[in-house]
């Protein structure tokens, strides 16, 4: 048993940010420094009593109690991004705040210039939009396979990039989205070796694939299959708080890391929140240890047990990998043939109490996550057999509105040119025909339904519902 505990004490994942905090939480100091509510005395009581003392008692930033800078790493920040880079098998890691919108725009703005081509899936995040605006980069769309029963967009294929690349040799960057929101994964090596024979690098927004690199029944994670840099969202699916998130940059990446650092400087708040930057040491301490990957492998049996249960029913059906592609297990895409997703998600909210990831036009997705418990489970799996016996009537058509933009850009002007454009602000009704002068798009996912230089057409209109006016170029 003595043996037992020491080894048990030898192989302790380090968490050093945690540690520190820990450590300043023991030793407290009298604060006459920012955040000005000093270690929770300065907040509203119901707040305090909501969140607790400690956790008010912990929020501090960096700079003090000897816990290290973010910009420039230092101390046990610095310790934590580099155990971090190790764990996910990158030569550097960077910790984010902003969530990986913050990485996107750090890519984007450090990478991309002026008139630059980019090329880019139509179903990219809103972050690499802006990005773009504020480089000045022009997107080129690669526009992914459609599955139109799903109501959802799929993979990317390695002869689309090629025939794009092939068109426009001098695009600067390719930047692919991987998985999908909805755990569609595109062949990330094929892609890879395609953006080499053209010496161009990789970007991977693999933002809901943080965990891929922990269990092996997930996919492989771009940081080995050859992408230059990867986004990923630890607050998503691996445990930190939420806007967390890490941005990696591969072992033999061609990208100027230098100037990724600079840019994220400038992005980053100069009052980090230690909370945060805990999370993220937490999330990678837990998702390496025992109990970690034990966590993670429930998951993935909760995910297989829904299917199968599934499979059994009659009107409710899951995605499958059936048309030569791949799926992240744990993203369980449903669909009833009788409703919509929208009238499915509102059914087990208001009937079953049961939140679910998001919903479309078609479908649902649920998360099977490391926190979900196997009695979760099989809740929602008597919830589901309940539904697919009962007579629910679908009252979507009420509605008139769609959810997963499925549209192909009608490009006008540049992304840049027309967001700094004069504008004005029309009713909806009068936009057609217009050139929108803003982003729309709504989050989750945040895949745009419109983009700053977009011709707007009849289609959008469906997608536009929740919107009484449009900004459009004067």
């Amino acid at each position: 048993m003595t043996n037992v505990t020491r080894n048990e004490k030898s192989s302790k994942i380090k968490a050093p940010i945690v540690d520190a905090l820990k450590k300043a939480y023991e030793n407290p100091s009298y604060q006459f420094h920012i955040p000005g509510h000093t270690k929770g005395c300065g907040v509203l009581p119901d707040f305090k009593k909501l969140i607790g003392a400690k956790a008010l008692s912990v929020d501090t930033t960096d700079e003090f109690d000897g816990l290290g800078t973010l910009h420039p790493a230092t101390g046990p920040i610095k310790e934590a991004q580099e155990l971090a880079a190790k764990a996910f098998g990158a030569k550097k890691t960077f910790f984010l705040l902003n969530g990986s919108t913050a990485g996107n725009l750090a890519l984007a703005m450090g990478l991309t210039k002026k008139g630059q081509k980019i090329i880019t899936n139509r179903n990219c995040h809103r972050s690499i939009l802006t990005g773009m605006i504020i480089s000045g980069a022009e997107p080129l769309w690669l526009i992914p396979k459609r599955f139109g029963d799903w109501g959802i967009w799929g993979n990317v294929t390695p002869e689309s990039v090629e025939e794009m690349l092939d068109k426009n040799p001098d695009a600067g960057m390719v930047w692919i989205t991987n998985p999908t929101y909805e755990g569609v994964v595109s062949d990330i090596k094929s892609i890879s070796e395609i953006c080499k024979n053209h010496n161009v690098p990789l970007i991977v927004d693999e933002a809901h694939a943080c965990l891929w690199n922990f269990n092996s029944h997930l996919p492989t994670s771009a940081l080995k299959l050859g992408a230059d840099a990867v986004v990923h969202s630890l607050h998503k699916t691996g445990g930190s708080m939420s806007q967390s998130s890490m941005l990696h940059i591969a072992e033999n990446s061609m990208i100027d890391v230098d100037a990724v650092e600079k840019s994220l400087k400038l992005l980053h708040t100069t009052s980090p929140s230690l909370i945060l930057l805990a999370s993220l040491d937490s999330a990678r301490a837990n998702l390496e240890s025992p109990r970690g990957r034990k966590q993670l492998e429930r998951a993935v049996q909760n995910a297989k047990y829904l299917r199968r249960e599934i499979d059994k029913l009659t009107h409710i059906h899951d995605l499958k990998p059936d048309f030569g592609y791949k799926t992240d297990i744990t993203k369980v895409f449903i669909k009833d043939d009788r409703l919509s997703g929208k009238r499915l998600e509102f059914i087990l909210e208001k009937d079953f109490n049961i939140e679910v990831e998001s919903a479309s036009d078609a479908g649902l997705l649920i998360l099977s996550n490391i926190g979900n418990t196997r009695k979760d489970m099989e809740y929602l799996v008597k919830c589901l057999q309940q539904i697919d016996k009962s007579d629910y009537n679908d009252i979507s058509y009420l509605e008139n509105k769609k959810y997963m933009p499925m549209l192909t850009p009608i490009i006008k002007m540049t992304l840049r040119e027309a967001f700094y454009s004069h504008k004005e602000v029309i009713p909806k009704e009068h936009a057609v025909g217009r050139i929108s002068a803003e982003v729309i798009a709504e989050c989750p996912p945040g895949i745009s339904v419109l983009l700053p230089g977009e011709l707007i057409t009849e289609e959008h209109i469906p997608y536009l519902i929740d919107y009484d006016t449009i900004e459009v170029i004067k």
